[in-house]
């Protein structure tokens, strides 16, 4: 229950207006802060707020402390005159410019992208103070901009060189020792499923048949060979938690001699591996199981597109292929495990991809939207299929675990998800998480291909809780797993590389870590997969600002996908692009946000511009710095 006079500690969340969110997980809402009331608090600092009667809402707060800063290095622009010199941040949730000493350049230029560092924020005074810590480049310039986003989420984008040395001294060759130790799989019938833009292949998959049932072996990129504990290059590697996957790039967790070498699955040579044999009968239910290290030689690397050709050829195409038969029975058997996986509680997410066609600037020419496959989703079950079964070995001999958890949804975003969808004709059902589960599946089947399928889907995944890593045990809700971990991409996630150790230690009947230790790098390697996300989703406003930058005049049909405070965001239905129409900007009216409803209603007409409405917009204008695209709306 929240008091009047209360004083509460949380994360203040802000918004481009320079209001604010005070979140506390403990809360049963979060509480909204008026932009003259933040007391010079940045976006994710931890604050301490008095609750006051609010004006227009029952409660708001009013933040008297800030215990602790969340960053104190931003990224922006510098603004310099005779006098004066301003950095003015690319987040739009920086509502405030900092004013720079002009001994504190560090040899900036005008409208070059800096980092700065706060050095004071005195009281009374408007703006912050700051220095530059390091100047980027120009202004728009893709590389800047790029390693711009990287540095906003403090993820690096190059190897110290010490590190590159050590990943240089890893011995290519395999020594009959480390052969004698694994079971040698190199003459079963093996082969690659990947992105035709991939040099990192993790995962292989063999296919053999043995007293007329079907034996898979998923096979793993033995990464924990190469990578030892605590050295540089393992530190390095934790450091970084996740390779980061960006419009025009990745950016690896390991050095490219590992993660595009020697731990990549490439096809005709030998590899190391970490592996899950199983034997399915016709149903493809498990008969037996084995685990453990192997060495394999890959007979074929397909692409996605590929492997879908011969999925959709006839069995007869190539009669008496191993390869083309091969992947042609284990989608079919893919097709049973995702029958008994849906059966069993699933939900299943098949969003639109967005790619980008680049030029050779890697400026953004087309945009393009994938949908998986059944090639796609051959890969995703027997992924699956591994990383649940690990899990389940680890959790059921309680051995530790990095387990891959993910609770049910916020009941209250449930709610506000059903009051939404009414208006489009759906309806879910709440009672009970089986209810919840099939009534979610109904109504992302029932949106496919429609207008309102990308904000329904957004919607449904906002009600979600955010997975994360845990040594305890919660269960999967989305996949709905008892068990499940993260075992099947150690080249591009660290918490894999755990999985692998800790899988190992068990099968060698080793003493168990201690659970303390591991919990804490699951917190923080959570919080690198969450900051590798949100630089992936800045990447992508940054392409599509630009794409969106030479159509500015254009008129498209799109749908309200947001109603905030300040303003009203709209997606293209036509490129998937999402704008903001500013709440002044809508003529005819003074129109007021009504965040219990979702609308916008105009003070004098009551006209209603509502979450999920069909709108036609202007593309106004464009920051392509900030990835803000502004819309006018034609009425």
């Amino acid at each position: 229950m929240i008091k009047i006079g209360q004083t509460i500690e949380g994360k203040i969340s802000m918004n481009a207006s320079g209001s604010a969110y005070l979140v506390n997980h403990d809360l049963p809402r979060d509480i909204y802060i008026h932009r003259n009331n933040t007391n010079r608090a940045f976006h994710l600092d931890t604050v301490k707020i008095n609750v006051v009667k609010g004006q227009g809402r029952e409660f708001e707060g009013v933040v008297t402390e800030i215990t602790q800063r969340f960053r104190e290095e931003f990224v922006g622009v510098i603004q310099i005159t005779e006098k004066y010199a301003f950095f003015i941040p690319d987040s739009n949730k920086m509502p405030t410019d900092f004013f720079i000493p002009k001994n504190k350049l560090k040899g900036a230029k005008e409208g070059e992208k800096v980092i700065v560092k706060l050095t004071n924020w005195k009281e009374g005074s408007k703006n912050p103070n700051g220095e530059i810590v390091r100047v980027l480049g120009s202004a728009g310039d893709n590389e800047v901009e790029i390693h711009a986003i990287l540095h906003e989420y403090d993820l690096p984008y190059e190897f110290e060189q010490d590190i590159l040395v050590e990943s240089e001294a890893i011995p290519a060759e395999i020594s009959q020792s480390d052969i004698d130790e694994r079971r040698d799989m190199r003459n079963v019938l093996t082969f690659t499923i990947d992105p035709a833009d991939a040099k990192d292949f993790d995962d292989a998959l063999s296919v053999e048949w043995v007293d007329g049932q079907l034996q898979v072996g998923v096979h793993i990129a033995d990464v924990s060979h190469y990578l030892r504990p605590d050295t540089d290059l393992d530190k390095e590697a934790y450091r970084r938690g996740t390779s980061v996957y960006l419009v025009d790039r990745v950016v690896p967790m390991l050095p490219e001699r590992l993660s595009n070498g020697l731990c990549s699955l490439r096809p005709h040579e030998d590899k190391l591996c970490f592996s899950a044999i199983f034997t399915l009968d016709q149903n493809a239910a498990i008969v037996d199981e084995w685990f453990g290290r192997t060495i394999i030689n890959s007979d074929h690397r397909y692409t996605y597109e590929e492997a879908q050709d011969v999925i959709e050829s006839p069995f007869t195409a190539k009669q008496g292929d191993k390869l083309f038969n091969a992947v042609k029975e284990l989608n079919i058997y893919a097709k049973k495990l995702r029958k008994q996986r849906l059966g069993e509680g699933s939900i299943t997410f098949d969003k639109q991809e967005i790619k980008f066609k680049l030029d050779e600037n890697n400026k953004p020419v087309d945009l393009i939207f994938k949908i998986a496959k059944d090639s796609n989703q051959l890969i995703e079950e027997f992924m699956l299929l591994a990383n649940r079964r690990v899990a389940y070995v680890l959790n059921h001999n309680e051995y530790p675990d990095i387990n891959r958890v993910h609770d049910e949804p916020n009941q209250e975003k449930l709610v506000a998800l059903k009051q939404f969808i009414k208006q489009f004709g759906y309806d879910i059902k709440t009672t009970s998480p089986k209810e919840i589960t099939n009534s979610l599946n109904a109504l992302l089947a029932s949106v496919k291909g429609k207008a309102e399928e990308n904000i329904v889907s957004n919607l449904v995944v906002r009600s979600m809780q955010k997975a994360a890593y845990s040594t305890k045990n919660l269960g999967h809700y989305g996949l709905g797993f008892e068990d499940y971990a993260h075992f099947t991409s150690p080249i591009r996630r660290y918490p894999d590389v755990m999985v692998h150790r800790l899988l190992g230690r068990f099968l060698e009947k080793k003493p168990a870590p201690k659970l303390d230790r591991l919990e804490g790098r699951c917190v923080y390697l959570s919080d690198r997969e969450r900051k590798a996300q949100k630089a992936e989703r800045d990447s992508i406003k940054y392409m599509q600002s630009i794409y969106m930058s030479e159509r500015v005049g254009n008129v498209y049909e799109g749908i309200i996908t947001s109603v905030t405070e300040y303003g009203i965001f709209v997606e293209i239905i036509e490129n998937k692009c999402e704008g903001l129409i500013k709440l002044a900007d809508i003529g005819g009216d003074t129109f007021i946000v009504d965040m219990k409803n979702y609308c916008a209603r105009g003070h004098n007409t009551g006209e209603t511009i509502r979450l999920g409405d069909k709108v036609h917009v202007i593309v106004q204008s464009v920051d392509i710095e900030k990835k803000i695209i502004n819309f006018t709306l034609l009425r």
